[in-house]
């Protein structure tokens, strides 16, 4: 890592891994995390989609600024695998933002376990296994250098704080991974590692909702969870009109509470929750 192509920002010369970092929500941290003078690693299944982000951001900002890095999070040893390249590549971890998930909508009395099983190994799983390997990283640095804070923050969901109907599987991932931050928190913050997690309301404008195949407004209207829908557009309005602040969030909205969380030095254990008032605790 070349550190003279480090620029002033709120994140200057820092670190930063964002698993999942080729999809919609994880793209603009990607993205912004840069134009804040970060290094990224864009740790992704989806690696070619993450090579070209990777690519196009080095054309932008300077060499050296990104590199994408396969990652299955189910799989152990690929994670185990991704923070050895990222350590070969950057020598270093500030950031971990873990910023996967996957939904598979439908009635209790009716879904796979298949189907339960693979919600529960990306959102659940994959989560408790980047922790393990990346807060290794992170202690070790801690170690070195005991005036070091770093932080990890998972992408949660406000199902993460609410039941969702039809959507048991994503909820109780999500549930589990506020139960894995607090519990992370507790025992990294000797380590000086911050653990804390965003808990977005609907984000409606990436694929996670509009993909117009497998996204939540086809699975919702498939399943059957806003009565009276015919269309994808009317689960888009039924949602939007739950939203008091009258519309969905955003990746900006979501950063707000990421920035925060980072430069707040005196919080570890919390849910943030980022839902225009759609929760309200």
């Amino acid at each position: 890592m070349d550190k003279k192509y480090t620029h002033e920002g709120r994140l200057s010369g820092k670190v930063a891994v964002i698993v999942g970092g080729s999809g919609g929500i994880g793209r603009g941290i990607v993205e912004d995390f840069v134009r804040e003078g970060a290094y990224v690693a864009i740790a992704d299944i989806a690696i070619d989609k993450a090579k070209s982000i990777a690519e196009e951001i080095n054309r932008r900002y300077g060499k050296e600024k990104a590199a994408a890095v396969y990652v299955d999070v189910t799989d152990e040893e690929s994670v185990k695998r991704m923070v050895e390249r990222i350590l070969e590549i950057f020598k270093e971890i500030d950031i971990l933002i873990y910023c996967v998930g996957v939904v598979k909508a439908g009635s209790v009395k009716s879904f796979s376990l298949s189907d339960f099983r693979f919600v529960t190994d990306v959102n659940y799983t994959g989560y408790f296994l980047c922790v393990k390997h990346v807060s290794r990283v992170m202690a070790e640095q801690h170690k070195r250098n005991p005036s070091r804070i770093m932080d990890i923050i998972q992408i949660n969901s406000k199902s993460g704080l609410q039941g969702s109907k039809r959507n048991f599987a994503y909820a109780g991932s999500k549930f589990g991974g506020i139960g894995l931050t607090q519990s992370f928190a507790l025992e990294l913050i000797e380590d000086g590692i911050k653990v804390n997690a965003v808990c977005p309301g609907n984000v409606f404008d990436v694929p996670l909702w509009s993909d117009p195949e497998n996204g939540l407004f086809v699975q919702y209207l498939k399943a059957g969870k806003v009565p009276g829908a015919e269309t994808i557009e009317d689960v888009r309005r039924y949602y939007e009109s739950k939203i008091p602040m009258g519309r969905g969030c955003t990746v900006k909205d979501i950063l707000t509470a990421i920035y925060y969380i980072i430069e707040q030095q005196y919080e570890t254990g919390q849910a943030i929750l980022v839902a225009g008032g759609q929760i309200m605790r």
